[in-house]
């Protein structure tokens, strides 16, 4: 059985709350779905971050300051 929606209340900066009741209207959905799909949006792009540093932890760590010095060196700074 799916669980029932739960409540929270949300403080919108003004313009951003027009925006938003405006593309409700448009797209003849509810200022809810829209919000409930730019969070699963959100942390879906977070998932995928922390699968690419998982990816990565095995890559050596380069300190900024290497880095530059390399750029430096070879004239792209």
């Amino acid at each position: 059985m799916k669980p029932s929606p739960k409540r929270a209340t949300i403080y919108f900066d003004p313009d951003l709350h027009r925006a938003l009741r405006l593309k409700a209207a448009e797209t003849d959905q509810s200022v809810s779905d829209l919000v409930n799909r730019a969070v699963k949006l959100s942390l879906a792009e977070d998932v995928e971050d922390l699968a690419a540093f998982e990816a990565r932890t095995h890559e050596p760590d380069l300190p900024f300051e290497d880095v530059l010095k390399d750029l430096r060196q070879r004239g792209k700074i």
